[in-house]
């Protein structure tokens, strides 16, 4: 049977109705214009999703979460990249109760519900005492964080020499473990327990 033979199959068993091309009771073999452009209209929409798909594909799909990410800071320590891909703020600014990113991600729930098991590795050092921790950027800072100066002094930790601006010695203030800022030489207040912060320390 041939194609054009189905009208009059129609309108012979279903009532086919010419002025409008449509049967009744033909399922699938009888089309009419309305179902046509129904069929075109869906073939379009998929195209659309298709090409749409393929756009998501190529560009990569948002992130509704984006991932924390580490950064640089300027001072070379270590940072939170904020999610806006340009603001990198310091490790111990996170959860730290204020929000310092653009979006405050840095204080997201998320992040923040279970310090320190809830934040990135790279956020974090660990002490002499395990169970104690600083943020990364704390270590090596010149500043006893840890309370024992083992973020500060080996065999926990293995920090560079006094840099510029600060005065080696022993000091005699729990703050510093072996450096103390030369601002605080010459200034009649004892800091090192030699006194070389008031006798041999050049000052700031």
């Amino acid at each position: 049977m041939a194609i054009k033979d189905l009208p009059r199959l129609c309108a012979q068993q279903y009532s086919f109705q010419p002025e409008r091309w449509s049967c009744t009771g033909c399922g699938i073999l009888c089309c009419s214009r309305r179902g046509a452009c129904l069929s075109a209209f869906l073939l379009l929409l998929l195209a659309m999703l298709a090409a749409l798909l393929a756009l998501a594909i190529i560009l990569g799909y948002p992130s509704r979460t984006p991932e924390a990410q580490v950064c640089v800071m300027s001072t070379n320590r270590t940072g939170f990249l904020c999610h806006d891909r340009r603001s990198c703020i310091p490790a111990h600014g996170v959860c730290d109760g204020v929000p310092t990113c653009p979006h405050g991600e840095d204080e997201d729930e998320s992040l923040c519900r279970d310090v320190p098991w809830s934040l990135p590795s790279y956020l974090l050092a660990y002490c002499g005492d395990p169970d104690s921790w600083i943020y990364s950027d704390q270590k090596c800072d010149g500043t006893n964080n840890c309370g024992d100066c083992s973020d500060e002094l080996s065999p926990v930790t293995a920090c560079p020499p006094c840099g510029f601006g600060w005065w080696r010695c022993t000091p005699t203030v729990f703050k510093y473990c072996n450096c103390i800022p030369r601002s605080l030489c010459r200034d009649h207040v004892q800091h090192c327990s030699d006194w070389s912060d008031e006798y041999s320390c050049p000052g700031p």
